[in-house]
């Protein structure tokens, strides 16, 4: 199997000790490839820093909707810069979105996605969407914006409906953990019910354990789990799945390959 961690946190603290030995050890068990989103501008270097220094490892810029209050000023000038150098490993911007949930502060979170949106336009990069408990409102934005490259709904909880409506307008839905709890029963129904090339594999580690492994940070190993999860939710063999969405994550960030093998 070749698979893909499109969403994982490599340059959280959690991974700084030995990265290269997991990195080989998650590659033994076909995890070889990983995007890793940033969450502000604290964090651009970092994630850069990391695809410079190992192979299989792309990453997104982008400003996360729980810190665009701790952004300074001129930040998004700053990114537009960043994004017009062309950096190597770049293939998204995000993580970016909408978290409505109350103890997120909520000023700035609107502005500041669609004026990520708007970069994605002008660069003809996807989108890395955060959307919790904002799936319509997210989908109405971006019905708004129409941003041609679409991306993908990073850890999609949702119904099918909501499902169908991301897919329509270009966005993938990023299936992660979620899926192995049995209580998640609308999410699991609309990754059973979708056509399998709108779903990418993510793990979002070190955060969103399966079940069991609640209080334990999670690795990109655990993907190996949530194919075989996803296969038999879909009752598809497993080399077909990872196959179609070894193909998806090629379609979805069409800048992957070249990012990781130059």
């Amino acid at each position: 199997m070749q698979l893909t961690d499109t969403h994982c946190h490599l340059d959280f603290p959690v991974f700084e000790s030995d990265l290269a030995t997991r990195l080989a050890q998650w590659r033994q068990l076909g995890v070889g490839e990983y995007i890793i989103p940033a969450v502000g501008e604290e964090n651009w270097t970092r994630v850069m820093g990391l695809a410079e220094q190992h192979a299989g490892i792309a990453y997104g810029l982008g400003i996360h909707p729980w810190y665009v209050g701790a952004q300074t000023e001129g930040v998004l000038a700053r990114l537009h810069a960043l994004l017009a150098s062309e950096p190597h490993g770049l293939v998204a911007i995000g993580e970016c979105g909408l978290d409505l949930r109350s103890q997120v502060p909520q000023e700035g979170q609107v502005e500041m996605f669609e004026a990520q949106i708007r970069l994605a336009m002008e660069f003809d990069l996807p989108l890395i969407v955060h959307s919790v408990r904002a799936n319509d409102t997210v989908a109405k934005i971006l019905r708004r914006f129409k941003p041609a490259r679409g991306g993908v709904i990073h850890a999609f909880g949702g119904s099918l409906q909501q499902a169908e409506a991301f897919w329509q307008l270009g966005f993938r839905l990023g299936i992660g953990g979620v899926i192995s709890y049995e209580r998640a029963n609308k999410t699991r129904e609309a990754v059973r019910d979708m056509p399998l090339e709108a779903l990418l594999l993510e793990t979002d580690a070190p955060d969103m354990p399966l079940q069991g492994q609640q209080g334990e940070p999670n690795t990109p190993a655990s993907l190996i789990t949530i194919v075989q999860l996803l296969a038999q939710l879909r009752e598809q063999s497993l080399a077909d799945v990872a196959s179609v969405l070894h193909e998806s994550t090629r379609m979805a960030f069409p800048r992957l390959g070249k990012a990781i093998n130059t």
